[in-house]
């Protein structure tokens, strides 16, 4: 054991430092937004914060804390930085090209762009529910604009500093800072997933007279099993990709077989990641959103945008079925560059066998691409969809998220932490063994 922590000191600091800085970011959690009260009646909260969000940020969100948007700004801002390198801001083209000096200045261009973001979201935020329910949030009865752009900027200056912690991970922790952050937030919403689950299935109410019996401990199993059923799954399709076999023309006969397993372009079946599914959830929340910001009190319309933009409803559901391949397309291929990748092939004189350099190489990615992309938009729309049709079968509550893009996260970051810490250890035997 002590030659184990010796031999692995620097491992296990990272490990501890990590754990720290999450620790730190869980203790900010439950520091108010100003004004706001400390506590808020749970039907309420249940009903209309429990949201998409929320998921994702620990339970930030609704419990109205300094750092309720975590990180999501900064993965906004990164997703527009990425448009606008498509010759929208040539600058930002320039600037992708040029190494590691141009990266840091997109890098630092993000930030601000995030910062803007959680800025306006912030402000949005507050102000919808402040004026649907500000009788029973606000500690104070008389507000100015001041107090709102207040609020807003001490939201903001919690994102920040979410993302300074982020940036402490990666750089001293074990990597991946952001994800990281993500993980920690749907991990520590998971305990109250599993409260909820019980509490609505398994615990007698005295007032309604409600006692499980074996249809409610028959639904418990089942959602367990399922459960576990999804994350095998999901370590499964995470795993899968697909190889484009390359040759390099300068290079030996008995160089290429020697290193024919390494002259590859793997691709992932998912390379859109969880984007899609995110871009798809904001978008449908847009209409609800201004018309709560604008106050307008109509219910006709009310109740057709409910209907035809909550994923809840059928109209709703398949909308975001389509958004989600829509986006699941336009974020492979802008991640997967066809006519780029041919160009660095031809630039490295590495070619598909039995395909033509150039158009022709391009042209067959985009194809090998476009199959892959189909089977990947189709497993992120089952696995989005799986809590909402679980929970409109069993009638679960909308805390209780059985699937779903969460645990896509939390296994995909797993999986990507558990080969950075295998390549650490690796890297730490080999300087000991040259040592």
């Amino acid at each position: 054991m002590k030659k184990f922590f010796s031999k692995n000191k620097k491992l296990i600091l990272m490990i501890l430092f990590t754990l720290a800085a999450l620790l730190i970011w869980r203790i900010a959690v439950y520091i108010k937004i100003p004004f706001f009260n400390v506590e808020m009646p749970e039907g309420d909260k249940e009903a209309n914060l429990i949201g998409f969000l929320d998921i994702f940020t620990g339970g930030a969100l609704s419990q109205f804390s300094i750092v309720a948007l975590g990180v999501s700004p900064y993965i906004t801002a990164s997703i527009v930085v990425q448009l606008l390198q498509m010759d929208i801001v040539p600058q930002f083209k320039e600037w992708a090209e040029e190494g590691e000096s141009g990266k840091a200045k997109l890098n630092q261009w993000t930030r601000y762009i995030a910062l803007f973001l959680a800025f306006v979201q912030a402000l949005t935020f507050i102000i919808t529910y402040i004026r649907n329910y500000g009788t029973y949030i606000l500690n104070v009865y008389e507000i100015t604009p001041f107090d709102y752009v207040y609020m807003a900027l001490t939201v903001t200056a919690g994102t920040a500093f979410v993302l300074w912690l982020s940036d402490q991970i990666s750089m001293k922790g074990i990597g991946n800072g952001a994800s990281m952050m993500i993980v920690a937030g749907i991990i520590a919403g998971f305990p109250g997933m599993v409260n909820s689950l019980i509490s609505g299935l398994l615990k007698p109410d005295t007032e309604t007279g409600f006692v499980p019996g074996t249809k409610e401990y028959i639904i418990f199993a089942v959602v367990i099993v399922v459960l576990l059923l999804v994350v095998v799954g999901v370590v499964f399709m995470e795993g899968l990709q697909r190889k484009i076999p390359i040759q390099y023309a300068n290079r030996p006969a008995a160089a290429q077989v020697r290193g024919k397993q390494d002259s590859n372009i793997p691709i992932k079946l998912n390379s859109a990641s969880v984007i899609p599914v995110i871009f798809s959830a904001t978008l449908l929340s847009l209409p609800m959103t201004v018309i709560n910001l604008l106050n307008i009190q109509n219910e006709n319309l009310a109740f057709w945008l409910e209907v035809v933009f909550s994923y809840r409803k059928p109209i709703g559901f398949a909308l975001y079925i389509i958004l989600i391949f829509l986006f699941a397309f336009f974020y492979s291929f802008l991640q997967i560059n066809p006519d780029k990748m041919s160009e660095n092939l031809k630039k490295q004189n590495a070619y598909i066998p039995g395909v033509k350099p150039g158009e022709d190489t391009a042209a067959y990615i985009s194809k090998v691409l476009f199959k892959i992309t189909v089977l990947g938009a189709t497993y992120l729309a089952l696995l989005a969809s799986l809590p909402i049709i679980l929970g409109n079968v069993f009638g679960l509550p909308e805390s209780v998220q059985i699937g779903g893009t969460s645990i896509m996260i939390v296994v995909g970051v797993a999986i990507e932490t558990a080969k950075q810490i295998k390549t650490q250890t690796q890297s730490q035997e080999y300087r000991g063994f040259l040592r």
